[in-house]
């Protein structure tokens, strides 16, 4: 699906502002703070259902009460968002929705300069980044993140109560368990996918024969065993405020010639170890939904060398991709 223009009216600093798009590489020029990002976060919207930044009033034009974003598509269908300053509504087909319908959503392999970072990040910034990634994938990985996610917040909420037992808690124990199972079971496998085809890619961007590997690192070993932890920790969490065993704390380790890469590996070398994990993305977007992506580049050529922004370049070409880059003059 080709977009052929991006129309904002009080889209952040935005006024009212068109892009007419390239089907292949749409280039956005402009110093820092024009609102160069902002055009990438209304695509992502308009293709998503939800910002990557931010929430809804953030995103609002300062001093106004309203935003809307119009995506057009080559073929001639449009996606309308529209947020009045107290709730949000997509347009698509003529018929208004709270929620962008998943026929409407489109993937998108989205590329920001803190990804650059990844290997280093926390684990909770790993984690918030493989779930987008794996979200994309698959709409069942979605509804389980919300469903722990939201059985996560109450059973917290209750251990934080003064006065608490065991089977206060008992059917959240049951939910997470569930939904943390069925999260486990797929980070796992598009962990492995990733892992069998990251030092393949790797090598192609930097030439060498280094080895590259994903690791993902849980204690969640079964069902059962999920379940039989949550209850035996239940005192400490009491103690706590919160729950201390599950899928939420997981993480990832980048590996990089059989020890951890964070520490090990240099900053080139960190690069290409992120930009081969994007290239997957793309495959896996493609072999799991069909579908090539859109593919949002957000200044990140200004930290990458000559020989890494052609690998880019090369590697997206049957993408359409939106770039933003610092130059001269406003948007």
């Amino acid at each position: 699906m080709v977009i052929k223009s991006v129309k904002l009216n009080n889209f952040r600093s935005h006024e009212s502002f068109v892009l007419e798009c390239d089907p292949h590489t749409t280039k956005i020029v402009g110093e820092n703070g024009c609102g160069k990002t902002s055009l990438l976060e209304a695509i992502y919207e308009a293709m998503q259902g939800k910002s990557f930044r931010a929430v809804d009033r953030e995103i609002v034009r300062r001093g106004d009460e309203f935003y809307r974003v119009e995506l057009q598509y080559e073929d001639g269908r449009k996606t309308i968002v529209m947020f009045d300053g107290e709730k949000k509504e997509f347009l698509v087909e003529d018929k208004k929705t709270r929620r962008l319908p998943k026929k409407a959503k489109y993937p998108i392999v989205l590329f920001e300069p803190d990804d650059l970072n990844l290997v280093g990040s926390s684990p909770t910034s790993r984690r918030n980044y493989f779930d987008r990634m794996f979200g994309q994938l698959s709409e069942k990985y979605n509804v389980a993140l919300l469903k722990y996610n939201k059985a996560l917040k109450q059973r917290n909420e209750l251990l934080k109560r003064e006065v608490v037992d065991a089977g206060d808690v008992f059917s959240w124990d049951v939910l997470l368990t569930k939904y943390g199972s069925e999260l486990r079971n797929e980070r796992a496998e598009y962990i492995g996918w990733i892992s069998e085809k990251i030092t393949e890619v790797y090598r192609s961007i930097a030439e060498n024969t280094d080895e590259v590997a994903v690791e993902y690192v849980t204690e969640v070993e079964s069902e059962s065993g999920f379940l039989a932890r949550l209850e035996r920790d239940f005192e400490r969490d009491r103690l706590l405020g919160h729950t201390s065993f599950g899928v939420h704390r997981d993480n990832y380790e980048f590996v990089f010639n059989g020890v951890r890469a964070d520490g090990s590996a240099s900053r080139g070398e960190v690069r290409s170890m992120v930009i081969a994990l994007k290239f997957i993305e793309a495959e896996m977007i493609v072999e799991c939904l069909g579908r090539p992506p859109v593919v949002l580049l957000d200044d990140v050529f200004s930290e990458l060398d000559e020989t890494r922004q052609r690998c880019l370049v090369k590697n997206f070409q049957s993408n359409q991709i939106f770039l933003t880059s610092v130059g001269e003059g406003r948007l």
